[in-house]
C-alpha cells in the first residue's frame, strides 16, 4: 500500500511538473520587438519629437541600449495624426506602448481600448494663443465669428474649451478648424485664420504672428501627458514593462538634472523645432516638476477633471474609471530599483508641492 501510494505521488508530481513548465515558459517568453506610439512627429512629419523624457528616451537609444543585449527590437511610431492616430494603431495592434496627452487617451479608454496606464510622462508648461502680426484683436472676445485653429481630438481641444470657460465663451462662439500645428502656423503667416494654440516664437521672429494670451502659471490648463501599455501585452510580458517603465525613468530622472538642461533642449531641436523656442517655452520651470513621473494626487485629480469636461463639453459618452486604469506597480518598483524614492517633488490635488515649497 506504501509503495501504490509513493507511486501515485511520484507520478503526480511528474504531472505536475510537466503542466508548470510550459505556463512557466510562456510568462516568461520575451516578444520580438516592442513597439511604441508617439502622438506627435517633428516638423514635416520628421520622426523626431522633443518635449517629454520619453521622446527624450527616443532620441538618446535608452531602450534599444537596455534591450540589445536580448536581441530584441525597439520600435518606436510616430504619428503626425498624434492622439487619434496613436488610438487607430493600438485599436489594429500596431502598438504596445503609448505617449498621449489627456484627451486621446481618456476618449481611447472610454471607447474601450484596453491599456493601463503606468506613469506620468510631463505636465504643466505655458500656453498661447497666437494671431497674426496685423490682427486687431485685444482679447477673446474680438475673435467671436472668426476662425481658430486647433488639432481635433488632441489635448488642445480640451485646452481651447477650458480656456473658453474661463472667459465665459463656448466653442460655438467661432468658427473652430482642425488643423495639425505645423498647418494652424502656415495658416497664421498667410492670415487664412483668426487665431491658434501654438508656440508663438518662430512666427514672432519672422514678425508674422503674435501672442494674444499667455499663460505660464495654470497646473491645470495643460494637463499631464500619459505612458501606458496595452492589457494584453502586460499580462503576456510583466517583466519586459517593468524593465521598459525603468528605462525610461531613468531618462526622466536625466531630464530632470538641471546640468543636462541645455543638452536637452540640444536634442529636442533635432525635431525641426528650433534650440532657441525650447529655451523660450522651458527656462522659467523647474525641471523636476515638468518631468515627474509620479502617478501622484495631481495627476489623478486632472486626469479625472479631463474625463469629467470630456462628457461635459460632449467629447465623449462613457465614463473613465480613473482609479482602476492607473496601474503604479511598475512605477513605484523602478523608484525602488534606481533609489530615486523621493526625488520628484509629491503634488496634492491642487498642484501644490506637499513638501511645502515653492
Amino acid at each position: 500500500m506504501k509503495k501504490t501510494l509513493l507511486s501515485w505521488f511520484v507520478a503526480l508530481s511528474a504531472a505536475t511538473t510537466f503542466l508548470i513548465q510550459p505556463i512557466t515558459a510562456l510568462a516568461e517568453d520575451s516578444p520580438k520587438e516592442i513597439r511604441i506610439g508617439i502622438s506627435s512627429a517633428g516638423v514635416g512629419g520628421k520622426p523626431k519629437v522633443g518635449y517629454s523624457s520619453v521622446t527624450t528616451g527616443h532620441l538618446r537609444g535608452v531602450l534599444e541600449e537596455e534591450f540589445k543585449k536580448d536581441g530584441i527590437k525597439v520600435v518606436w511610431r510616430l504619428f503626425p495624426g498624434a492622439g487619434p492616430a496613436t488610438n487607430e494603431a493600438f485599436s489594429n495592434g500596431q502598438v504596445d506602448f503609448g505617449w498621449h496627452g489627456d484627451l486621446p487617451a481618456i476618449v481611447g479608454r472610454s471607447t474601450g481600448l484596453r491599456h493601463k496606464v503606468i506613469f506620468s510622462a510631463g505636465r504643466f508648461g505655458p500656453f498661447y494663443v497666437v494671431v497674426p502680426a496685423d490682427s486687431k484683436a485685444k482679447s477673446l472676445e474680438d475673435l467671436k465669428g472668426q476662425t481658430i485653429s486647433i488639432f481635433k481630438g488632441t489635448a488642445l481641444q480640451l485646452q481651447l474649451s477650458r480656456l473658453l470657460k474661463r472667459y465665459n465663451l463656448k466653442e460655438s462662439d467661432f468658427r473652430v478648424i482642425s488643423q495639425d500645428q505645423f498647418q494652424s502656423r502656415t495658416s497664421l503667416a498667410t492670415g487664412d485664420i483668426a487665431a491658434a494654440i501654438t508656440s508663438p516664437w518662430t512666427l514672432e521672429a519672422r514678425g508674422v504672428a503674435k501672442r494674444l494670451i499667455e499663460i505660464r502659471d495654470d497646473k491645470f490648463l495643460n494637463a499631464p501627458l500619459t505612458f501606458w501599455v496595452g492589457e494584453e501585452f502586460e499580462k503576456k510580458y510583466p517583466h519586459i514593462v517593468q524593465r521598459v517603465t525603468t528605462a525610461l525613468i531613468k531618462q526622466a530622472h536625466w531630464s530632470s538634472l538641471e546640468e543636462n538642461r541645455n543638452e536637452q533642449y540640444k536634442l529636442w531641436a533635432q525635431s525641426g523645432v528650433p534650440y532657441l523656442d525650447w529655451k523660450k517655452d522651458w527656462d522659467d520651470y523647474d525641471l523636476k516638476e515638468r518631468h515627474s513621473p509620479l502617478l501622484d494626487d495631481h495627476y489623478v485629480a486632472a486626469i479625472k477633471q479631463g474625463v469629467v469636461e470630456a462628457k461635459e463639453f460632449k467629447l465623449i459618452r462613457k465614463d473613465v474609471d480613473v482609479d482602476s486604469w492607473i496601474e503604479p506597480k511598475y512605477l513605484n518598483t523602478a523608484l525602488k530599483e534606481l533609489k530615486l524614492e523621493g526625488f520628484w517633488p509629491e503634488l496634492d490635488a491642487q498642484g501644490n508641492r506637499k513638501d511645502g515649497k515653492k
